[in-house]
């Protein structure tokens, strides 16, 4: 148990540091420092980095179902999930669970020209999240409470979660978040025969 500990203080402080310094700018020194272990203890749970990278790809996605998708399974199938989506991933980002805002938002601009199995397991994890976007507008189209091509609104509506990473770290934080939650809504509400289903603002 002690060990299983450890190892799940090592992932936790890896995702944390790479969202702000990428996977690649992982050391042992600073891991070991912010997950309170010594750096013999790595060596118990990894035999290189790039185990290491792949693990902390798959708790990244753990911690993304966890706080994204999990809450937002609570609202009823269809548009309304989907909005809750949208809305539990901007909170996300908004209540700072990660110093860098997004893990996934980094690596996929470190590894998109790194062929490798590190490259191939961001780009799943990647693959699932809109995959399960593009169910849930499938789902929302098959209930009559939209109008629209699944794979594109999905796009849409990832393309927009991503640019209110870096527009909130960058520029107003509240803002961006308001903009990005409205950008949403607003396409929701003009794609659906029942807006009134989703919220007004």
């Amino acid at each position: 148990m002690r060990g299983q500990r450890s190892r799940e203080a090592i992932l936790g402080s890896a995702v944390a540091l790479a969202s702000v310094d990428g996977l690649g700018g992982l050391s042992l020194g600073r891991l070991a420092e912010a997950a309170g272990v010594s750096k013999s203890g790595f060596f118990a749970h990894w035999r290189d980095k790039q185990e290491l990278q792949l693990d902390a790809v798959e708790w990244a996605a753990r911690q993304w179902v966890e706080h994204v998708i999990v809450p937002a399974s609570a609202a009823p199938k269809g548009v309304r999930r989907l909005f809750a989506l949208h809305e539990a991933r901007l909170a996300f980002y908004s209540d700072g669970v990660l110093p860098g805002g997004c893990f996934f938002f980094v690596a996929q601009v470190e590894f998109d020209d790194k062929p490798g199995p590190v490259k191939d397991r961001v780009a799943q994890a990647m693959n699932d999240w809109l995959g399960y976007l593009e169910h849930t507008v499938r789902e929302a189209v098959d209930r009559g409470e939209l109008r629209a091509d699944p794979a594109q609104l999905a796009y849409e509506i990832e393309a927009l979660g991503e640019a209110a990473v870096t527009h909130s770290r960058l520029r107003d934080g509240p803002t961006a978040f308001a903009h990005a939650r409205r950008a949403v809504l607003d396409r929701l509400r003009a794609l659906s025969p029942t807006p009134e289903l989703l919220p007004e603002d």
